[in-house]
């Protein structure tokens, strides 16, 4: 309570329900300690963070936390996709403040309660306080708000006290977490020497000759790599390949999709709702009973009508439309109301004949090439036809046709033409904007006629025997699946059914490739079976409902933390090793001796000669060649008119010969070159500081045991 004190001695400011759940959800709870127990088990450890074990239930309190936050922030109770980012959050929080606590204990880093208030009422308010009390309509902080909360703390109900007490508890690791960061980001320097490099690599350019034989003017199939090789490359390039544990699957997904007998029987529904709905003495409350959309009393014109009214033009109150099929939805329409809009709506096609440049010759040839088109269609020609050959939008493949549009959507010139006709024919001249050059035919008649519709929709949805009858058919494959083999035999059987995979899945994981809320699944992969046992290699899980469709998966590889394996990695390591190869037996045909030209007219044709100019070092890369680091590197080493020595590059084997070099022109300011290298390098030290505390604290997330 010292701080809250403090803080209301000071300014008598005390925080509300929206401010604690704002800094709540940013903050989190404070997660160590605890012994419980669930379902009568011993292991209650959902991970471990520096060497302290973190308890299911002290998880749970700040999972909770930070739930409570959410809801009060969203005004909803988190889904299933919210949840499982709470969940990330909550653990974050926990190895963030188990992890970095000590580091900054060993600095002897404190925090006042003067800091305290700084960061409430003070010139570096928290930023949580400040979005919570942000007039949404100006984009101001509200301190006047913040006061009127702060005053009546003791009136609000416990909760909101008690959430209060938490935020104040772990205000200070905020701060501390904010100094440990400052104080190794301020620790970042450029000196000049390295600024004066920077820039000269940036900016000197060089023009240089080389000898280029791409590795694809060697067949792959004339190269053979064996598992040894492969081994050999990645033991030689472990830190490359380090890895975090992973699990692959490879599954088949039952979709439940509605029958012909589903929509039969939802056609059948509207053909007795049409009935009704003649009869319906409020159709306001006869959509609201029968549709799955809500009422719309607005009067629209015809380009916001539904397609299918739009094809019925003009419509009549009273009359019923429909029932029409489209896209999975029955669709009925009763005209409720006839108006008239202020303003008109119209349907136009168009051919755009754009100006190949901006000087007026450009701008006369499109122009003339317009009018031919006019003329042509007066003269008999097919507009749609005109428009498919000749149109340069996307409208050309729908014959030109723009559809329905109000007055407001086009540009001023192409409107005044539209809404300038009192009939539906061709416009007799063409129409200049600042697109180009239009020819206009007008479909249907400016008109500013609005209507009221009443809709009732339906979907096509899939019934609860369709449901079961797919649940039926996953049990079934289910059945024959009993190991890997016959899991994959499955698709060979029933040519209707697709199987996935999904390789290296995280430990975190909550989607399979499109599978959405996948995490039963994925902690099965990871060998947390319904019925306890431990998943294997080989094992076949049980029907997964996920969504409109029914999972069966297989377990076809774990991978270890550290370094990733042959198997896991075989086609890259196969293109890379296979390169190397490439690479021998490319510089083993080079002639050791003459000119470039000379050299690659003994290797043979695939041996490309080129002048490359404006190579800059700090790109590495030389045009028509691609990215070649190696190479540049190799080019800037030597001086104009020396040669190098073959090289294994990402492509291919060059021989690179520098011609000139221009040197980087005089910096005028040093000093900001300085400041941006410091300014990218402290911008990258968040991340880095966050993930080599990490790694010290040697963390360990089983939280797939209980999530």
């Amino acid at each position: 309570m010292a701080l809250i004190n403090t803080i209301r001695e000071k300014s008598g400011w005390a925080v509300g329900t929206v401010a604690v759940g704002m800094l709540l959800f940013i903050v989190g709870g404070d997660l160590v300690g605890g012994k419980n127990r669930l379902f009568n088990r011993n292991d209650q450890v959902v991970g471990e963070v520096a060497g302290q074990k973190v308890e299911l239930a002290d998880y749970n309190n700040a999972l909770e936390q930070a739930k409570q936050a959410f809801a009060a922030q969203q005004q909803r109770q988190p889904d299933e996709q919210a949840l499982g980012y709470l969940r990330d959050q909550a653990w974050n929080q926990t190895l963030y403040r188990l992890a970095f606590k000590p580091e900054w204990e060993k600095l002897g880093l404190a925090v006042s309660d003067d800091e305290l208030v700084d960061m409430v009422q003070g010139d570096n308010i928290n930023a949580g306080i400040k979005q919570a009390f942000t007039d949404k309509a100006t984009g101001q902080f509200d301190k006047a708000r913040l006061i009127e909360y702060l005053k009546n703390l003791d009136k609000l109900p416990p909760e909101n006290q008690a959430a209060w007490h938490n935020f104040e508890a772990n205000l200070p690791a905020e701060r501390l977490a904010n100094k440990y960061n400052a104080l190794l980001k301020n620790s970042v320097y450029v000196t000049t020497a390295e600024a004066k490099r920077y820039d000269a690599n940036q900016n000197t350019k060089e023009t240089l000759k080389y000898l280029f034989v791409p590795y694809g003017s060697i067949s792959d199939s004339a190269v053979k790599v064996t598992d040894a090789q492969l081994q050999a490359y990645l033991d030689k390039n472990k830190g490359k390949y380090k890895v975090e544990d992973g699990r692959s699957v490879e599954y088949i997904a039952i979709p439940v999709v509605a029958s012909s007998k589903d929509s039969a029987d939802v056609k059948a529904t509207m053909a007795d709702l049409t009935t009704q709905f003649v009869s319906a003495p409020v159709d306001s409350l006869f959509v609201g009973a029968n549709s799955e959309q809500p009422y719309n009393k607005a009067f629209r014109s015809p380009a916001d009508l539904p397609e299918q009214l739009r094809k019925q033009l003009p419509l009549t109150q009273g009359q019923i439309y429909g029932p029409y099929a489209e896209a999975g939805t029955y669709s009925l329409y009763k005209v409720t109301g006839v108006g008239t809009g202020k303003e008109p709506a119209a349907r136009a096609s168009h051919i755009l004949i754009k100006a190949d440049g901006t000087t007026p010759e450009a701008k006369a040839a499109a122009k003339a090439k317009a009018q031919d088109i006019l003329n042509k269609i007066k003269g008999g020609a097919d507009f749609a036809a005109m428009a498919r050959q000749f149109g340069t939008d996307g409208t050309k493949d729908q014959g030109g046709d723009l559809g329905w549009f109000g007055k407001g959507r086009m540009v001023p010139e192409f409107e005044k033409a539209i809404f300038g006709a009192t009939a539906p024919g061709l416009l007799p001249n063409v129409v200049e904007t600042s697109f180009g050059y239009h020819i206009i035919k007008i479909t249907a008649a400016p008109t500013k006629q609005t209507y009221q519709v009443a809709e009732v929709k339906k979907t096509i949805a899939p019934s609860d025997a369709t449901r079961e009858a797919a649940y039926a058919k996953a049990q079934e494959l289910k059945g024959e699946a009993t190991d890997l083999e016959s899991f994959r035999k499955l698709v060979t059987k029933d040519k209707t059914l697709q199987k996935q995979e999904a390789k290296n899945l995280d430990r975190g994981a909550r989607n399979v490739n499109n599978l959405q809320n996948a995490r039963e699944l994925v902690r099965w992969a990871f060998g947390f079976n319904p019925n306890g046992s431990e998943t294997k290699v080989g094992d076949i899980s049980e029907v997964y409902e996920m969504g409109d469709q029914y999972v069966i998966a297989a377990l076809t590889d774990e991978r270890a933390k550290g370094t990733a394996t042959v198997a896991s990695l075989r086609p890259e390591l196969s293109a890379l090793v296979r390169n190397e190869e490439k690479a021998k037996q490319i510089m083993a045909k080079l002639p050791k001796a003459g000119t470039l030209e000379e050299m690659a007219s003994k290797y043979g044709p695939t041996a490309q000669v080129g002048t490359a100019e404006g190579v800059i070092l700090g790109q590495g890369s030389i045009p028509n060649v691609g990215f070649e680091p190696l190479a540049v590197g190799k080019a800037y080493a030597l001086k104009p008119g020396q040669k190098s020595a073959p090289i294994a590059g990402e492509q291919g084997v060059l021989v690179v010969e520098p011609v000139s070099v221009t040197p980087a022109p005089a910096t005028a300011d040093l000093k900001a070159v300085r400041q941006q290298l410091a300014q990218q390098r402290s911008q990258a030290q968040d991340g880095k500081i966050y993930e080599a505390i990490k790694a010290h604290a040697n963390v360990k997330d089983n939280r797939t045991k209980f999530f």
